[in-house]
């Protein structure tokens, strides 16, 4: 279960060797580059996560030429999930065609430190790796065409200008992660 709270102008919290469904092992040192990561925190068998995923393809595809690096990582347990298991990760991805790092925590200490809740949750690091925004992507997980506030991009947009985050906070919703007993 998630120990800390993260909170805005924390600093991201460290991770090393986590496989990826690409066959590397990442650490948080590896986007040092990134003027601004993005870490989401997902799975392949939550609905809202599943109702996000083409609007965070479409979220790294706009950013990355950008300077913006978005990773995902699963955290929930898989004894009770399989379909969160790293194989089926890989499968996942594949078909879905994630261009960006989509990475097992298989401890869920990654999760604990982050404070991650729920499936998917974002948290928006400038390049100091200092917090700038947590929550939810936009305002309707369900009609995108509906949608009325773009958090995450709102966001990323501000920071990209040098400007302050127009709200650094929103409730997270969606599956909540699935600890392990």
């Amino acid at each position: 279960m998630a120990t800390e709270e993260l909170r805005i102008g924390g600093r991201a919290p460290d991770f090393r060797n986590l496989p990826a469904t690409d066959g590397k092992q990442y650490s948080l040192e590896r986007f040092r580059a990134s003027r601004i990561l993005v870490v989401v925190f997902a799975c392949n068998h939550c609905p809202y996560v599943q109702a996000y995923e083409d609007r965070i393809i479409a979220f790294h595809r706009d950013y990355a030429g950008k300077g913006v690096t978005i990773l995902a990582i699963n955290s929930n347990e898989t004894e009770h999930l399989p379909e969160d298991s790293y194989e089926e990760m890989v499968k996942r991805a594949k078909n879905k065609g994630f261009a960006f790092p989509y990475l097992r925590d298989e401890d869920q200490s990654v999760a604990s430190a982050y404070g991650a809740t729920h499936t998917p949750e974002f948290f928006v690091f400038d390049a100091e790796r200092k917090l700038r925004y947590h929550g939810r992507f936009d305002d309707n997980w369900q009609d995108p065409s509906r949608v009325k506030h773009q958090y995450l991009r709102d966001a990323v947009e501000a920071l990209l200008a040098g400007k302050e985050v127009p709200v650094s906070e929103t409730h997270s919703i969606g599956c909540t992660i699935k600890w392990q007993v």
